[in-house]
């Protein structure tokens, strides 16, 4: 929890405006993003600029609010498949699912790469995928977590700057063959 999760509990209608002013967050950075203004979030939740810093300080405080319970069940999945058989099935079929987020909600490439614990624990977990992948020869050596981070959020990105509804499909393709070692 963060820090404007710690102290004492707070009045109802001080409750109701933090429902308020998250519920708005999940949805302007839905629609656009971590570049979304906090003016824009304080006016759908029909609450004051002020309102919105009293609870959480800053943006990313408010972002990380808002995407925790969704990294942490990407998190979850990605550690879920680890355990399965086949590496690679386990390591593109998080991809893929990565790409259906983003096909939801335009913040999940800010989200996979926040920093502090909740980026940490995507990138383990992409990295645990990552490691088995190439071991079983699925994907190629040189390619670092770091690296398909960086990758993903240029893609997911990239994907939202068009209208195509079919470009995040086309991009992670080029990309899962790309990560392929008979890419070369």
């Amino acid at each position: 929890m963060g820090a404007a999760d710690s102290g004492p509990p707070l009045r109802a209608d001080a409750r109701r405006n933090r429902e308020r002013v998250l519920q708005a967050a999940r949805e302007v950075f839905a629609e656009s993003g971590f570049a979304a203004p906090l003016d824009e979030i304080a006016a759908r939740a029909g609450v004051g600029a002020g309102t919105v810093y009293r609870h959480f300080p800053t943006k990313e405080a408010l972002f990380e609010a808002v995407s925790a319970a969704r990294v942490a069940d990407l998190v979850a999945d990605a550690r879920r498949r680890a355990d399965e058989h086949d590496p690679a099935t386990a390591f593109f079929g998080f991809l893929a699912l990565l790409g259906a987020e983003v096909e939801a909600k335009r913040d999940t490439s800010d989200a996979i790469a926040v920093p502090g614990p909740l980026g940490e624990a995507m990138q383990d977990a992409l990295a645990l995928l990552l490691t088995r992948a190439q071991q079983a020869g699925a994907v190629r050596q040189e390619v670092t977590a770091a690296d398909l981070v960086a990758i993903l959020k240029g893609l997911l990105t990239a994907a939202h700057e068009d209208t195509d509804p079919g470009r995040s499909a086309r991009l992670l393709a080029i990309l899962t063959a790309g990560l392929r070692p008979d890419a070369l």
